[in-house]
């Protein structure tokens, strides 16, 4: 297995609708979801055993005054709670990694999907949109696998106790098999109601991370031009729209909660008057009535699974649907159709252009194992060494790669050298500092092609030199592309092509 991955291969999705990618995730973990379902299915049959054993230990022990019977039907009941214990601990077990294969399976296949399409996700899709994607809708989705293990032991639980039921009353297992159906037909405009409520919360909170993002990123322009009271403004305004859906998802979410909890329990009480009111009538014995009650009471726990289940199923086909629609993302037509950019291999190739997104998207398309190193690719706070070296390197490969890039002096300027905290981004150093160390994660991946947007932009001349020198003797051998107009560049370019337009 991958260092890096939980996955070598996570598994080719079934993309044609979500339902359908819920499937896959059934199917690639088959065994385990069966496991689920049958410890699932044991445990909730289970915790019918006992109210019987309680049933007959008033109606042999106390109703027949047998005290030998009495303490042999405890006994049973003490053995059954620690056996039920067990169950639930191997039950919870395994729905645990169910849940935790498809959350991990459904990153790996995104974070892979999207670092094939490369600069087409920038443009298709926002840094609020693809987090939330990763924070949320995986959790979803993972959530809505619980249905195949305790969501079948429920049903299989409430088959068995209504035709426990129907041997006491078939009255009473009427009303119990009507009922659920019931609680459904009631929650349901309710569940409804809260999903279209959070779809636009998650939609207003994907534009406000966007937003946010855009002005951290941008901080020292919007100062620069004064332009900062209006953004702020205009953040203020879209986190009051947020906030105001927030409670809107929580008054819906909390009458969901009130439904869930309290219908059960009139359901119960319902049943429980019926129960009584047939032993005054003697229809039932004692021992019976409280049998009714204790598999009632039981009963609540697989309805309560049967409405999470209502809630969680809908919830993650929504997810569901924004995993698809990301996987199934392509470039557009024309960038399929443009022209394919050729260079050397093993040589060093600039691309000279006017239009520097012109060229990354040209260079987007190359084949093969490529890295793009972008001038404004995020920096990720921490030490400068794990910012910069994102696998286990020695300290010959980082003093190799900072020397290429000519950041030695970057390092030692630092008060604790490698070891120094970076802030998000690297806003605790300078802009050409951010680019050196950027360069050095960038050479420190080692790909098969490396291809490097404006690298050097921020540079005076005499380190600019350094670094084009000391990147093609680092990189000498394999294939490099660089987008950049100086004359530093092409001039130590085994190849150049120069880039109008699309060709």
């Amino acid at each position: 297995m991958s260092r890096h991955a939980p996955y070598d291969d996570p598994g080719t999705p079934d993309l044609r609708s979500p339902w359908r990618y819920l499937w896959w995730l059934v199917k690639v973990q088959r065994r385990r979801v069966l496991a689920g379902a049958w410890w699932g299915s044991l445990w909730m049959c289970g915790l019918i055993l006992p109210p019987y054993l309680i049933a007959r230990a008033i109606k042999d022990g106390l109703r027949a005054g047998d005290r030998t019977a009495l303490v042999w039907w405890c006994a049973a009941l003490v053995a059954v709670a620690g056996l039920l214990a067990l169950i639930g601990i191997a039950r919870h077990r395994t729905m645990t990694l169910v849940r935790t294969d498809a959350s991990l399976r459904t990153a790996q296949v995104v974070v892979r999907h999207v670092t094939r399409l490369g600069g087409v996700v920038r443009r298709k899709l926002s840094t609020g949109e693809l987090t939330y994607l990763q924070n949320g809708d995986t959790a979803r989705i993972a959530h809505a696998l619980t249905s195949t293990g305790p969501g079948v032991g429920s049903v299989i639980a409430y088959v068995v106790t209504a035709v426990l039921l129907v041997r006491i009353s078939p009255l009473v297992a009427v009303v119990v098999l009507l009922g659920v159906p019931v609680l459904a037909v009631v929650t349901g405009p309710v569940l409804r109601r809260l999903h279209a409520v959070e779809a636009g919360y998650r939609h207003s909170q994907g534009e406000l991370s966007s937003r946010a993002g855009d002005i951290v990123a941008g901080l020292r322009v919007l100062s620069g031009i004064g332009g900062k009271p209006a953004f702020e403004e205009r953040f203020r305004a879209k986190s009051r729209e947020v906030l105001r859906d927030g409670y809107r998802v929580s008054a819906w979410l909390s009458w969901v909660q009130a439904l869930t909890w309290g219908l059960p329990a009139l359901f119960l009480a319902v049943v429980t008057w019926i129960a009584a009111r047939l032993t005054v009538t003697g229809a039932i014995s004692i021992e019976e009535m409280v049998a009714v009650y204790l598999y009632v009471t039981t009963l609540i726990v697989p309805v309560s699974f049967f409405m999470e289940g209502a809630d969680a199923i809908p919830r993650a086909l929504v997810s569901a649907r924004r995993v698809v629609d990301l996987l199934a993302l392509q470039p557009d037509a024309d960038e399929s159709d443009a022209e394919p950019l050729d260079v050397k291999s093993g040589a060093l190739t600039v691309v000279v252009s006017a239009n520097t997104t012109l060229a990354r998207e040209a260079v987007e398309r190359l084949p093969g194992q490529v890295v793009v190193a972008d001038n404004d690719d995020y920096l990720f706070p921490g030490s400068v060494r794990e910012a910069v070296s994102v696998a286990e390197h020695d300290d010959a490969e980082l003093e190799q790669a900072i020397w290429a890039a000519a950041a030695a002096d970057v390092v030692e300027a630092l008060p604790d050298g490698l070891d120094s905290h970076l802030e998000s981004q690297g806003r605790n150093v300078s802009g050409g500092q951010r680019q050196r160390l950027r360069l050095v994660r960038a050479l420190l991946s080692e790909p098969d092609v490396l291809v490097l947007v404006e690298p050097t932009s921020a540079l005076d001349a005499v380190t600019e030199a350094a670094v084009v020198r000391r990147v093609k003797e680092t990189r000498f051998g394999r294939t490099t592309v660089v987008v950049s107009s100086s004359p530093l560049w092409i001039g130590q370019a085994d190849q150049t092509v120069h880039l109008e337009e699309s060709r």
